[in-house]
């Protein structure tokens, strides 16, 4: 086995199982300290000891991979991801809408999301980086944001496409922390609640519904905001008249986010069920903070297929062409 190979296929499963950064991160550095060395290179165990980004866990990988061997810390992460999650439904996606890149709270570089979009298959990947209110992950300044915009189109071409993007958090009483003007250049807008979920119902119900009625929303991030595990520790769901704000979502033609992640799962069954009824569109996003975790949609799909939700409302299944001009109509374009 490519030992390049190896050190990177275990960043990426580090990356899904959501395992700490600085795993994910050592191997990955270690991928690029050995980029381009040949065989006889790596096998100088001394001086590949001395190469800075190697420790004992990736030396040790290296070294069984040039032996033509599966390293055994690999082989234990096939193990632990399990069986591919394959259902019908994940095959008819074509992109996701919701990623970070280490421009806010993401693990890496924006060319390697890209990459690993690719890798998958995409047709499209929307970066989705937060905004300015919120510190805590790094948000984007409309400068800096701006910066963004020839490094995102640098990234599409030869079938795939790396959307300008944005998760712009809702304000207190529902406004988008972004300058209008700016929010109407971006492809897409995921607007999500990131602070005060314990809102009470009445202003929570009045927040959401303000932000989604807002015609440069495309899709309503992780509604609840609930944890049910993970390593950040459970958290509730936000209170709020899901039937009101899902109608709002209908009536604008806002996409609800079925977020993948598995300490989220988020909306809760009920609710996806509730906004099928209420004749809402569904964009079922991996929420991805590292390249390995763009393949986390694998859950969405698996919830969205066994609530039935139909693949014609997913417009994560539609085609970039059928999603620009969705997202176009909506703003009026």
């Amino acid at each position: 086995m490519n030992p390049y190979d190896a050190l990177t296929e275990i960043a990426t499963l580090l990356e899904r199982e959501r395992a700490s950064r600085y795993k994910s991160k050592a191997f990955r550095a270690a991928a690029d300290a050995i980029a381009g060395l040949s065989d006889e290179q790596l096998r100088d165990a001394a001086s590949l000891r001395r190469r800075k980004g190697i420790g004992d866990s990736t030396f040790a990988v290296i070294q069984e991979a040039l032996e033509g061997e599966v390293p055994a810390y690999l082989t234990d992460l096939r193990e632990r991801a399990g069986v591919e999650r394959q259902s019908g439904l994940r095959k008819l996606l074509k992109g996701d809408l919701h990623s970070h890149s280490e421009w806010s709270d993401g693990l890496t570089s924006i060319d390697l999301m890209a990459a690993a979009g690719r890798a998958l298959g995409h047709e499209y990947l929307a970066l989705t980086d937060h905004s300015p209110r919120l510190r805590v992950a790094n948000g984007l300044s409309a400068e800096r944001l701006r910066e963004q915009r020839d490094i995102v189109a640098a990234e599409s071409g030869e079938g795939f496409t790396l959307l300008w993007g944005i998760e712009v958090d809702i304000l207190d009483a529902g406004a988008l922390d972004q300058e209008p003007g700016l929010l109407d250049e971006l492809d897409i807008v995921v607007a999500s609640a990131h602070s005060k979920l314990r809102m009470e119902k009445g202003p929570m119900t009045r927040r959401l519904v303000a932000a989604v009625s807002n015609p440069r929303v495309d899709v309503l991030g992780h509604v609840t905001g609930r944890l049910v595990e993970g390593s950040r520790g459970t958290r509730p769901p936000s209170t709020f008249e899901p039937e009101a704000v899902f109608e709002a979502c209908a009536a604008h033609g806002v996409a609800v986010e079925i977020n993948s992640r598995p300490e989220r799962q988020d909306p809760p069954d009920e609710q996806i069920e509730l906004a099928m009824s209420l004749g809402c569109l569904f964009s079922i996003d991996s929420d991805a903070h590292a390249p390995g975790q763009l393949s986390l949609i694998d859950y969405g799909a698996e919830r969205a297929e066994r609530l039935g939700v139909p693949p014609e409302r997913i417009v994560t299944t539609w085609p970039l062409a059928r999603l620009k001009e969705w997202t176009g109509l909506r703003r009026g374009g």
